[in-house]
């Protein structure tokens, strides 16, 4: 034993005494030309009509012969047509051109998760299937004769194997948009340890940087406490040296250009998405077509609705609450209330708030609007934030709670109406 601990010992102090002979550098083979460091800067996400319209053909049409079923002929015939008139795209068809846009321009895409095919709302329809004969249909690989792959998988139910193949696909195929989506955010529980293990901390512990997307349905709509919330509030508690992205969009169109903007920059971080249900085919969270063909990804949006002199109250938030809040406040016609929403959380966009902050009066008081519990949501951590620009915003929002969200839709529509009344000064705001 004591021969075997000498040679042990010999063998080190040699390794030690000896300089490294092998260096590691990051950014090489198909990382070559990227970097890690996050910034700001605007990327060109816009998209030709021309091409908008060839995926919209794509989206409309099927083989000679092929038995589509009526359902899905109606609802394929309806994005056609909604893209060939300019008429206003919805959130499904706009992630839809979003993927097809990519695959126009060479970036492949990969999507995989649990019922992402279908999607879990019945949204996407990305296979066909013919009705007599089950063949399978993908229009977004039939766009043009020279396009990437668009790849689709239905995940079994394992998040965190699927969650860990993906990030590990991602470390070797920067130059390929590939998202993991879950059935309803709530489930991405289960791949918990892939999350704090390897995506938020890989870059700072081993120097390996990824570009994966997470979208993960999150909002209260009075489904109960498994099937509402994606915990956005761990993603931000987990947000430090601009390691990851988490983004909260409303519109379909902010929707098109992130993920856009993914694949558009020269440096890759993990894009956490918080996404919608009901609003997936809303009018609310519809964009006109002029706005994926000339627009880009706002971190923050402003209300170009209002007076801005004629303001007084400033209501910022994120996600689907901002659809609560115009259509209570446009129900009340209140003239005095703008609505800020931050469409990206973290990094925090504090120039771009500042720069929408500037037309209104330093006067303003300022409220802080979530559906999400105090204690969840994004409130603790956008409070530093706001004060350190001067702000001492008030909360309008749920009480701290053990439970993402109540499990009576009685009692989520009394608490939702209640904190709309609050934030948009209908309301006392309790303690």
């Amino acid at each position: 034993a004591r021969i075997m601990k000498n040679q042990l010992q010999d063998a080190l102090d040699t390794v030690k005494s000896k300089g490294s002979k092998r260096s590691r550098v990051a950014f090489q083979g198909h990382w070559q030309g990227f970097d890690n460091r996050y910034r700001h800067d605007v990327a060109d996400t816009s998209v030709s009509r021309s091409n908008l319209e060839l995926i919209g053909k794509a989206l409309s049409t099927w083989p000679e012969g092929f038995q589509i079923h009526p359902k899905i002929k109606r609802m394929a015939e309806e994005r056609g047509k909604a893209v060939a008139e300019g008429k206003d795209i919805d959130w499904a068809l706009g992630e839809l051109l979003a993927f097809g846009s990519l695959l126009l321009e060479g970036t492949p895409v990969r999507l995989s998760g649990q019922d992402s095919r279908r999607g879990t709302f019945s949204q996407r329809h990305s296979y066909w299937y013919d009705t007599t004969t089950r063949e399978r249909y993908k229009p977004l690989n039939h766009i043009a004769s020279e396009q990437a792959n668009f790849c689709v998988y239905n995940s079994f139910l394992s998040e965190a194997a699927v969650l860990g193949f993906d990030y590990g696909y991602s470390l070797s195929e920067p130059n390929m948009l590939i998202i993991w989506e879950a059935q309803f955010g709530d489930f991405v529980n289960g791949a918990q340890v892939i999350i704090d293990q390897f995506l938020t901390s890989s870059e700072t512990k081993w120097n390996r940087v990824s570009g994966l997307v997470m979208m993960l349905p999150h909002g209260q709509e009075g489904m109960g406490p498994e099937h509402s919330s994606a915990r956005l509030e761990r993603f931000l508690q987990a947000a430090a040296e601009d390691n990851i992205q988490v983004a909260h969009c409303t519109t379909a169109a902010q929707h098109f250009h992130i993920l856009r903007r993914q694949m558009k920059r020269s440096f890759r971080k993990p894009l956490i998405l918080m996404t919608p249900k009901s609003h997936l085919r809303s009018k609310a969270a519809s964009s006109p077509l002029n706005d994926f063909i000339q627009g880009r990804f706002n971190e923050v949006l402003g209300d170009t609705t209002v007076n801005a002199k004629q303001v007084d109250r400033l209501v910022l938030c994120s996600g689907k609450v901002a659809h609560d809040l115009h259509a209570k406040r446009e129900s009340e016609g209140l003239s005095n209330v703008a609505i800020i929403r931050l469409e990206q959380l973290y990094p925090f966009p504090r120039d771009q708030l500042a720069a929408v902050l500037k037309a209104f009066g330093k006067t303003c008081s300022v409220t802080w609007c979530q559906e999400e519990p105090q204690n969840m949501g994004a409130w603790t951590f956008v409070l530093p934030y706001l004060q350190e620009m001067g702000m001492e915003p008030q909360y309008a929002g749920r009480k701290a709670a053990a439970s993402p969200a109540p499990g009576s839709a009685s009692r989520w529509k009394s608490s939702q109406d209640r904190l709309i009344d609050q934030a948009l000064g209908l309301a006392p705001i309790s303690d």
